[in-house]
Parts: C-alpha cells; structure tokens; sequence
C-alpha cells in the first residue's frame, strides 16, 4: 500500500495544477474523494485506493514535466556504458520518457511524461508544433543568412519548413523552428558558413522555460498539457524579412 499523501500534493502530481492551484480547487469545493466533495487543505488520501476527481472527472494517470536540461546529459530514458548520463536522472519521478530530443551540448527545456500516446504525436513529424531556441555562434551572421534560414535551407535531402529568426546580438539570435530533425539548428547554421556555441531551447509550443534553474523541473499545468494535446496553431509570416543573398553550403 502506498504511503498516504496531501491532497494538494497527490494532484499536483497529476500534472493537473501547481500545489497552491491545487489549494484553490480544494477550496472552491471542485475536488471529490470517493466521490465526496472535501475541501479540508489538510486531508490526505491514498494513491492506490482513494478516487480523486476535479469537476468530476478523474485525474490522469500520467506525469508531465518541463526540464531545464544541463549540457551533459543526453535525451535518453535510460543510462548506458556509452551514455551514464540521461535526463531521466535528473528528475524524481519513474517511468519518464524525453518527448523529442536535444543533444549532448545544448541546454534548454525538454519536457518529459509517462503519456506514451503524447510522446508520440508530439514526435511525428506532422505536429508542426512549435519550439524556439537562442543560438549563439561562433562568428556574426549577416542578415541575408538569417533571412535564409528563415526562408528554409535544403537540408538532408529536402528544405527546412518556413521559421521565425529575430537578431538578439551580431553572433546571437532567436529561431522558432515547427519541425525536430537531428541537430537542426547545428545543420543550419553550417548551411549558412557558421558554426553554434551555445544552443538553448527555451519553449516548446505553450511551454516556456521561464526562470526554471539548470537541471530544475517541475510539473506542467493541465492548462499547458492541454495546449500541448491540442492541434498546433498555423502562423502566417516571418519576424525576419531580408533581401540579401547568403552563400548557401551544399
């Protein structure tokens, strides 16, 4: 038998709402335990035997979490010889699968969840949901290469979808990309002549990074879970629109 939890906390571990939101559903009488409204904050139920619903519907039985990954770790369930370090480690919850990838290198948010079914609709490649990094490089690109990258570039046998680029610095930007192939934003950035030192993702779709520390995490709110099960949003232009030419590497 499970040991007995606080209600606030058993459905913050739902991923339904934060512990303080938990508080509020508590409070205005939305939770039911074995069908029972209870809004005493203190009450504490048992995860194998007690049925908690809110709105009368049941919690789910998967976890969400948003990571801020620290660079190291590769976006693996699972350690091996070759990889002793994996996101899974860094975050105290069993049965996590990486929903999607970054590499070894690069930091940033990776959400992770024990929702099969989400992992893979978000990794097929017709999710076209969005997710935006910062990229740092190794020398200032000019703004045609930017617009280029925009635009799309031919890579691995066909072109990169349509992405929003905005300039932070002359070797700084931000790109909002709607597809996931290896190393991406790398492959990219090599196109147009440059080389990445540092790669942040800093949201996925409806998820931000925030000010979560590196290798902090937490659960998502069922308002973020639920954009993320939702169709992705079509956006119509670029934040980026150049004339110049860029020297594109085949």
């Amino acid at each position: 038998m499970a040991e007995p939890v606080r209600l606030n906390k058993f459905i913050a571990q739902q991923g339904l709402a934060s512990r303080r939101e938990a508080d509020r559903l508590i409070a205005d009488g939305r939770v039911r335990v074995n069908g029972t409204v209870v809004t005493e904050m203190g009450r504490k139920v048992d995860p194998d035997q007690d049925r908690v619903t809110v709105d009368r519907e049941g919690l789910s039985e998967h976890v969400y979490v948003a990571l801020h990954k620290p660079a190291g770790y590769t976006s693996d369930a699972r350690a091996n010889a070759q990889e002793p370090k994996v996101v899974t480690q860094l975050v105290d919850v069993p049965g996590l699968f990486p929903i999607g990838r970054l590499d070894k290198d690069s930091t940033g948010l990776i959400l992770l969840t024990t929702d099969g079914t989400l992992v893979t609709a978000l990794n097929h490649p017709d999710a076209h949901k969005e997710k935006e990094y910062e990229v740092v490089t190794d020398q200032p690109i000019a703004d045609g290469c930017l617009a280029a990258m925009a635009r799309g570039v031919p890579l691995m046998g066909s072109r990169t979808r349509p992405a929003r680029v905005r300039r932070l610095a002359p070797d700084r930007f931000r790109i909002v990309l709607t597809e996931g192939r290896n190393r991406q934003v790398r492959r990219m950035c090599r196109k147009v002549g440059a080389h990445v030192r540092l790669l942040k993702r800093l949201r996925v779709d409806c998820v931000t990074l925030g000010n979560l520390p590196v290798g902090g995490w937490r659960h998502l709110t069922a308002g973020e879970v639920a954009g993320l099960k939702a169709p992705a949003t079509p956006r119509d232009g670029n934040e980026w629109h150049d004339t110049q030419e860029c020297d594109i590497h085949h």
